[in-house]
């Protein structure tokens, strides 16, 4: 029995517009919240555990994102219908689409995450960067404005020097990128960046920022609401990727340099008030040993989200609802006491030693870890089909303990006890178990260079002798 009255409930029906280990996320928080859910999915996600969970699911279109997760009328017309009063958008998708978010205003339905407005100045990776360095955070070395044409890139080139990185303006959740080492290189990575962007986030608009291979990649947590409250919930360390992806993040990110976690908590705090932001949000930076510089704002909960969770005991998914519904936030800086050392992991249904390539399948075998201290937030299970339409992310395996060399342990005790099988399936596992073991990563000197270094050796044949 939930013993939430109705007065403590922010919204009594929200609408998931969202698939897969998120949705299934936010419908828990509701549960526990006592607000009703409803789940739209496509006609592949029709038997789901997001769906089968929920108190209403209805199927808004086919497998294809365009037609389904990523068509706005059917969404909102689902939500009026149902009864919905808000709309949490996980994330991808629909999460950071500021027109979405408007749409849901005029619809008299509550967006959870930050008001349009600020999605947009956000939302575009050069005006953002533009305006953080107004506010004076730090920012890399880059063009000032999105690039025009290869001559523009060119003459970035020549001002800060190579390597650099270009990015799409629109961008996020690692794609649209590509690095460029040589000069020869910049015309060929700048058509197809450009291509990239238009064919994702249709807007191939890019500019470029010098490349720091050395670096790590930290982000804050941020949590703010419509009454001038704004908290950071700590750093995590998400260095390890693929293709500029995450695969393992950990709070509190390890082994940062004096005074470097000050800085980048401050930094976050005073951008977030800068804008006005709303909701829960995160701020992104590379880091050089003392060097911090602002890269983004992701303006929803991130994938990552359960280490911020682990090592504060806060529940972000209720936070978020309580903030969009106009009330202040439950806690203050003050409350926000991390505690031990929280490591995820993603598992994915990729191949690692085939450039990770999709392998999506019918999962015959599905057992995840347990024991103490370990969360798997999934939704997979025992016949359950992974669709090939969306991205591969099969599971989260978290692990906590009161140092990182025990989390650490138990995250590779939690992996080794995780078994995935079915034809043709074959999942990260198995690399995320190396790059645990890695000298480098143990002693949390590892960069975003690590993982194309550890699959460089392992794609190496092995001679005999």
């Amino acid at each position: 029995m939930n013993a939430t009255t109705p007065e403590d409930r922010p919204f009594g029906t929200v609408l998931v517009a969202n698939r897969g280990e998120i949705a299934l996320r936010v419908v828990r928080t509701c549960r526990e919240m006592g607000i009703r859910t409803v789940v739209v999915h496509s006609t592949a996600d029709r038997d789901s555990a997001a769906v089968l969970a929920a108190d209403e699911a209805v199927q808004i279109g086919p497998a294809a994102p365009k037609r389904s997760y990523l068509y706005p009328p059917a969404i909102v017309e689902v939500a009026l219908r149902t009864g919905a009063e808000a709309v949490h958008p996980g994330y991808g998708f629909l999460a950071e689409d500021p027109d979405f978010a408007e749409i849901c205003a005029r619809n008299g339905l509550v967006f959870v995450g930050p008001r349009p407005e600020v999605m947009a100045r956000l939302g575009d990776k050069a005006a953002a960067r533009r305006l953080m360095a107004e506010t004076g955070l730090p920012v890399p070395q880059g063009s000032a404005r999105p690039l025009t044409d290869a001559r523009d890139l060119a003459a970035v080139a020549r001002e800060i020097g190579l390597p650099l990185i270009i990015k799409a303006v629109a961008g996020g959740g690692g794609r649209g990128m590509s690095v460029v080492w040589q000069a020869d290189q910049l015309l060929p990575a700048f058509r197809a960046t450009r291509a990239a962007a238009g064919a994702v986030f249709a807007d191939d608009r890019v500019y470029a920022e010098r490349f720091l291979p050395g670096a790590r990649h930290i982000e804050v947590q941020v949590l703010a609401d419509d009454h001038g409250n704004i908290i950071h919930l700590g750093a995590r360390d998400c260095s390890v990727q693929r293709r500029y992806q995450k695969l393992i993040e950990e709070s509190p990110a390890p082994a940062l340099a004096p005074g470097v976690l000050g800085r980048l908590t401050g930094a976050a705090v005073a951008g977030a008030r800068s804008v006005g932001y709303s909701g829960a949000g995160t701020f992104e930076f590379v880091v050089d040993g003392d060097d911090v510089a602002f890269i983004e704002v992701n303006c929803r909960i991130q994938v990552e989200h359960p280490v911020t969770e682990m090592v504060t005991g806060v529940d972000l998914v209720r936070e978020q609802l309580q903030v969009a519904a106009g009330r202040p936030l439950s806690l203050g800086q003050d409350d926000v006491r991390p505690r031990g050392v929280a490591v995820e992991c993603r598992v994915n249904v990729e191949d690692a030693d085939r450039d990770f390539l999709p392998c999506p399948g019918v999962l015959t075998e599905f057992v995840p870890p347990g024991g103490p201290f370990v969360r798997v937030d999934t939704h997979g299970y025992p016949g359950w089909r992974v669709p090939a339409e969306y991205d591969s992310l099969v599971a989260k395996v978290i692990a906590w303990a009161p140092d990182r060399r025990q989390a650490l342990a138990r995250m590779d005790r939690a992996l080794a006890e995780f078994r995935v099988s079915g034809p043709g399936v074959r999942t990260t596992r198995d690399l995320l178990r190396e790059v645990l073991a890695d000298p480098d990563f143990r002693a949390a000197e590892h960069t975003t260079s690590l993982l194309a270094e550890l699959t460089a050796r392992r794609s190496r044949p092995h001679r005999a002798g």
